[in-house]
């Protein structure tokens, strides 16, 4: 290929991904489809203009110790996965589920460049009931809440997974097409079992901290 034609080539290629990922975000309107992992990149890295979707605002906000049990729910391609493990220790562990297999591999490919031996890998559907009661301190769910079809057994499978005075942190920002408005998550947490400890952000992009009883 000519050197002239390449930057052609790049355009084409970056706008052939944009129509793609718009195309994803339209149909996402109609149903709950998750972020296709050819399109992972939309949720790989940070958002420049929501500092409460960023990993490091929202493990700031969990606040996990090191020896801590963990859960990223819907982990997508690892980006909280890697600081949630880097922050437990190896003395911890971090289980991220996922729904696809891909999305897990590029996860999975993440925390081994890292270097972190602490991380299990479930491929899983939220609400299945393949998760352990009573296991983790902490749990993560972000910008996923609105791709799970049951949402209602996705967060009694997770309340039932936190260990007592255990924290879920629900993180949603308007760019996502499943976004969940806080009186939609505050309901459906509540209906689950959890208390609302804290939120941070806006009416647009937060994080939402949801704490299961300590008698429950």
């Amino acid at each position: 290929m000519e050197s002239a034609s390449l930057p052609l080539f790049a355009a084409a290629a970056l706008a052939a991904l944009l129509a793609g990922a718009l195309l994803w975000r339209l149909a996402s309107r109609r149903h709950a489809l998750p972020c296709p992992v050819w399109l992972r990149w939309l949720v790989e890295l940070d958002n420049p203009f929501t500092r409460t979707n960023r990993a490091a605002f929202i493990v700031d906000c969990l606040a996990p110790e090191p020896g801590m049990a963990v859960l990223d729910a819907g982990c997508g391609p690892g980006r909280v996965t890697v600081p949630l493990a880097r922050r437990v220790g190896p003395s911890g562990s971090v289980t991220a589920v996922d729904l696809q297999a891909g999305m897990l591999a590029r996860a999975e490919a993440k925390a081994r460049a890292a270097g972190l031996g602490n991380v299990a890998f479930v491929q899983a559907g939220l609400g299945e009931g393949r998760l352990e009661r009573n296991r983790f301190h902490r749990a993560a769910l972000v910008t996923v809440l609105g791709e799970i079809p049951q949402r209602e057994r996705a967060l009694a499978e997770i309340f039932a997974a936190l260990r007592p005075g255990g924290l879920l942190a629900v993180a949603e920002v308007v760019f996502d097409p499943h976004f969940q408005r806080r009186s939609t998550v505050d309901r459906l947490a509540a209906e689950a079992g959890f208390v609302l400890a804290a939120r941070h952000g806006n009416a647009i992009a937060y994080v939402a901290l949801y704490r299961k009883p300590d008698g429950a």
